[in-house]
């Protein structure tokens, strides 16, 4: 997998559907002579694919987690290193840089402190553009509601430290957002695209490619519908002392000794649970002290005082962060019996078509297509015969 070509990755993309891809965790800068390449190189391609295809083109194919990579590889960079996300975007950002309103592009956000100015960066935006207030509004919204979907709501061990959000003078947007995992050195990438979500709080990622598959408790999949709703439910028809009542039983049970638990489901009936069933028992709350647990109860209480009428009005209440989401989820399930989706949402990349037809085959015209892509806008840049050439051999390996 280490020495896949940008052929492969046309390959393996047909059939890809939502998106999050996952790379070693490297470190290091990368060199400046580089970084100008990627600069001046990327400049060129976004100025031709926005003459010849428009600004929504480029913002609906950056959303696209592997046309990002093949973008990445193309401009010079190592495409399965996790900095690669990073330099990437900042290359682009400062590719435009000056020529965002003849464009219509425009770039937000970044790695680390830079990725807590997005909101900041679309809002000055807005005021240039002269955006009607509640379009910007729609794009801050959109910008901070997905990092905290995946946060909050894929809960796969990696932690957010870079979020960038494309949007074009059309109002199309992209997120391209990166978490780390320090206990297998591994970082995984997060692509969302406006025209894809229907519910932003259900399967609204624009692609997935992985090489690791981890344990996860995925409450974006569809799967996990009727968790979203029986917490939904808790919190809205319930008072604060139920809940509670609720909480304090898998207190006292949720152990790692606990072979069965049994009690009374909303005063109707005995139930049997075994908590240390494996499907089961590794779910994060289990292991967490909740006797410690006070900023929790008075989350728990706000939600309860407010009765939010959805599971998204959950999700971006103040306060309300991964272990309140965990909680609400285990609660549905122990007490309630709504199960949510412990399945990682990563595909593997290998097994979205393949040359031997295996799971299916590969969609040909689609991609050369998509290679063609890349083969136009090159022979349009700016350079040496012999520069175009190198860039060419990188599509066609």
């Amino acid at each position: 997998m280490k020495f896949f070509r940008l052929s492969q990755l046309w390959q393996n993309n047909i059939m890809i559907k939502r998106g999050i891809a996952t790379f070693t965790l490297d470190s290091g800068k990368c060199p400046k002579w580089l970084f100008d390449r990627m600069v001046s190189l990327g400049s060129q391609m976004i100025e031709i694919i926005v003459e010849e295809y428009g600004p929504d083109e480029f913002i609906q194919r950056i959303s696209d987690p592997v046309w990002f990579q093949a973008l990445g590889t193309v401009l010079a960079f190592d495409w399965n290193a996790s900095g690669l996300t990073t330099i990437l975007t900042g290359a682009l950002k400062q590719a435009i840089k000056g020529k965002e309103k003849s464009l219509g592009i425009f770039i937000c956000g970044g790695k680390g402190k830079t990725s807590l100015k997005t909101p900041d960066e679309i809002n000055a935006w807005g005021e240039q553009l002269s955006l009607p207030e509640s379009e910007v509004k729609n794009l801050v919204y959109n910008s901070k509601t997905s990092a905290k979907v995946d946060s909050c709501l894929v809960q796969d061990g990696y932690q957010l430290y870079h979020h960038a959000f494309f949007f074009s003078k059309n109002g199309k947007w992209t997120v391209v957002q990166q978490g780390m995992n320090t206990e297998n050195t591994t970082a995984r990438r997060y692509h969302w695209y406006s025209d894809n979500i229907k519910d932003i709080v259900c399967e609204p990622h624009s692609g997935i490619v992985s090489q690791i598959k981890s344990l996860c408790l995925d409450l974006t999949a569809k799967e996990s519908g009727n968790t979203r709703k029986t917490s939904t439910d808790i919190v809205s028809n319930n008072n604060y002392s139920s809940l509670i009542k609720d909480i304090n039983i898998i207190r006292k049970y949720a152990t790692k000794n606990s072979k069965m638990v049994s009690f009374q489901n909303s005063g109707e009936q005995l139930v049997f649970l075994e908590l240390s069933h494996d499907e089961f028992y590794w779910h994060p709350v289990v292991n967490e002290d909740f006797s410690k647990s006070k900023y929790l109860e008075k989350i728990l209480w706000v939600l309860c005082d407010r009765k939010p009428e959805n599971y998204e009005k959950i999700l971006i209440t103040e306060g309300v962060g991964p272990k309140t989401i965990r909680a609400l989820s285990l609660v549905s399930e122990v007490i309630y019996g709504a199960k949510p989706s412990y399945q990682d949402p990563a595909r593997y990349s290998f097994a979205h078509g393949g040359k031997d037809a295996t799971p299916y085959p590969v969609d040909i015209k689609t991609y050369d297509s998509s290679i063609e892509f890349f083969r136009n806008v090159i022979r349009k840049i700016k350079a040496s015969p012999f520069e175009k050439e190198k860039l060419l051999k990188k599509i066609n390996t």
